[in-house]
């Protein structure tokens, strides 16, 4: 079994920053990919940001130029830098691992309970 875990989100004005982190243990293998996910109320969950293995990285135009992912995929951990946030994104943060699992080498994809992410002033 693998267990994701999301944590640092909160109340922050507009303008602010916030920084989310996200941890996987248990049963890996190998990790692949890892990313953040969002969904706020009433929308749909979109991607915000993944990042694989050898270091490629992807953002939902909604964030670019304010958000940066980060991470080292070896340890199964993962950041999400959040800059000149805005009303709109607040939402619950979720953080999504792909990889490899023990013993049996099946692919997996799981992601945790989410954080909850406020901009409001």
């Amino acid at each position: 079994q693998v267990h994701v875990a999301e944590s640092g989100g909160g109340l922050v004005q507009p303008g602010g920053s916030l920084r989310l982190s996200c941890a996987a243990s248990g049963s890996i293998f190998r990790t692949y990919a890892m990313a953040w996910s969002r969904q706020a109320p009433g929308k749909q969950r979109e991607l915000v940001a993944s990042i694989t293995n050898i270091g490629k990285t992807n953002y939902t135009d909604a964030v670019k130029g304010r958000f940066t992912i980060s991470g080292d995929l070896a340890k199964h951990t993962v950041y999400l830098q959040m800059n000149s946030l805005k009303p709109e994104d607040t939402a619950v943060y979720f953080c999504n691992v792909g990889g490899i699992s023990i013993p049996t080498m099946d692919p997996f994809g799981v992601w945790g309970q989410g954080t909850q992410v406020t901009v409001s002033s």
